[in-house]
């Protein structure tokens, strides 16, 4: 059997399907050529005949990326697949990607129609598309739902028609595991011509099991698999790229290649981030803030004593520059002693034991234990270790008003201000303090966060930024969030110094 797992990408089709997270033009050629540095196999690039907007992507993504077979999606009518051959036609690789419903449920409800009847639908469709292109692939609809001996009938009449690829869509997440790859190995045993074939995954997560559903499935035969950048995609979203990917490195003895540079994961999971303004959950797998945290005492002892301790996957591979040891009540010494040496304290046994104890009922307080606050169990103050530091901030806005910020920060001992605009109070309070400072950066990721109820408390607000290459992480709280804001982004600024 094959080991070559091909990395059908639909970021830009079923991804983007998301409500509030479509892309213009430009935007998706970002993430196109994001996708394409990352070592995509297939990138579906739209739905061609749904929108002017899709149609003129799919042809500008045609034109800006090379390696990558660009595939189009259709129904199984005839003006879609025209519609979409148009649109691929300055694609250097293309492949039109058809296709109908095939489960009971479709053929009753959806098309008011019989099996024989979609059957030849079906066929008819992947013929009318081999006028166009080679690559043809089928897609039978909610084949998730469909019997197996039903299923395997239209698969074999598609392949017989010159289908290259078929797909079988778990469409709307009900397979269990063991159901999913039974499906897949069914056909591999029961379809003509099969070999002809290439057969591709496509799971979504219902009931939160799409990456375990293509697993089987590539266990079992497919050697394809279509996913997107962090899972997203229509209701609880699709497959996740980063996580087949990373099961198939780690676990070797499967067998399965990927063409994909694992080394791009995070910074193109920022980038759909960023773009799609979808957050990332922090305990995601592989991509999540927390994915190499450690919090608990036990596991930064055997982090630090080893990573492969508590970690199968080393951050590298996936473009982190190292784990994460987050300070909490639950931390033992080990860790204290280990970031308490990055911050250049190198402490005798009785002054860490000394400094633990303070720590600990610190930690018991605060949530966060930060830099800083560890500066000042040891000794020092805020004011000596930060080089910047908000002095005065205010901001005008209202509906009738363009938002203007004017910030002070104190740069080494030297007031600096700075009054500039923006879209809103806080954009025009972080374009003051670009112009302030002397390095470049770049904001990644914006999350604020009520800490408890009501409009009088305190929001908590989370800034990941990103100078040359690397990513720093800053955090602040206040009643005013503009003001929690502005301290978060000081922050995570302290830090590149």
């Amino acid at each position: 059997m094959n080991n070559r797992l091909f990395i059908f990408d639909t970021t830009l089709r079923d991804g983007e399907q998301v409500p509030g997270c479509q892309l213009n033009t430009v935007e998706k050629i970002e993430v196109a050529k994001a996708l394409e540095l990352l070592g995509v196999d297939i990138l579906e690039a739209g739905f061609p005949i749904s929108s002017p907007g899709d149609f003129q992507s799919v042809i500008e993504l045609s034109k800006a990326v090379k390696k990558p077979v660009i595939c189009a999606l259709t129904r199984s009518v005839e003006k879609d697949i025209d519609v979409a051959a148009d649109a691929l036609r300055y694609a250097k690789r293309k492949r039109i990607h058809t296709g109908i419903g095939t489960s009971d449920v479709h053929i009753k409800y959806k098309f008011n129609s019989n099996r024989e009847e979609i059957i030849e639908r079906a066929v008819n469709a992947v013929k009318y598309a081999k006028k166009y292109v080679e690559d043809v692939e089928f897609y039978a609809e909610d084949a998730g739902r469909t019997d197996n001996e039903y299923l395997a009938r239209v698969i074999e009449a598609v392949i017989k028609a010159g289908a290259t690829v078929v797909n079988i869509p778990d469409t709307t997440g009900y397979c269990l595991p063991d159901e999913y790859g039974a499906k897949i190995r069914f056909l591999k045993e029961n379809v003509k011509r099969i070999d002809k074939a290439i057969i591709s995954t496509h799971c979504h997560n219902d009931l939160g099991m799409a990456t375990a559903n293509s697993v089987s499935g590539i266990i079992n035969g497919a050697r394809q698999v279509e996913v997107t950048i962090n899972g997203i995609g229509e209701r609880a979203g699709n497959t996740s790229l980063e996580e087949v990917v990373m099961t198939m490195k780690s676990r070797k003895h499967l067998n399965i290649e990927t063409g994909i540079n694992t080394h791009n994961i995070i910074r193109t999971s920022r980038l759909v981030s960023s773009l799609m303004n979808m957050p990332v959950q922090p305990n995601k797998s592989i991509v999540g803030r927390n994915a190499f945290a450690h919090s608990s005492g036990i596991h930064q002892d055997g982090v630090l004593k080893n990573r492969e301790n508590y970690e199968i996957i080393d951050p590298l591979e996936v473009g982190i520059d190292e784990s994460s040891i987050a300070l909490t009540a639950r931390s033992g010494r080990a860790a204290l002693k280990h970031r308490l040496s990055l911050l250049g304290y190198e402490l005798k046994q009785e002054a860490l034991d000394a400094v633990y104890l303070k720590f600990l009922e610190m930690a018991d307080r605060k949530k966060d234990i930060r830099d800083d606050d560890l500066e000042l169990l040891v000794g020092s103050t805020n004011g000596e270790r930060k080089k910047l530091k908000l002095e005065h901030l205010q901001v005008l806005c209202g509906s009738s008003t363009h938002p203007v910020a004017t910030v002070s920060i104190n740069y080494e001992g030297e007031t600096l201000t700075k009054t500039s605009d923006g879209i809103g109070p806080i954009d025009a309070s972080f374009n003051a303090i670009k112009s302030l400072v002397h390095y470049k950066f770049k904001l990644e990721e914006y999350l604020v966060q009520a800490i408890t109820r009501g409009s009088d408390d305190p929001g908590k607000v989370h800034v990941q930024i990103e100078n040359k290459g690397r990513y720093y992480y800053g955090f602040a709280a206040n009643t005013d969030i503009v003001t929690a804001s502005v301290e978060a982004l000081i922050d995570a600024l302290n830090r590149i110094v």
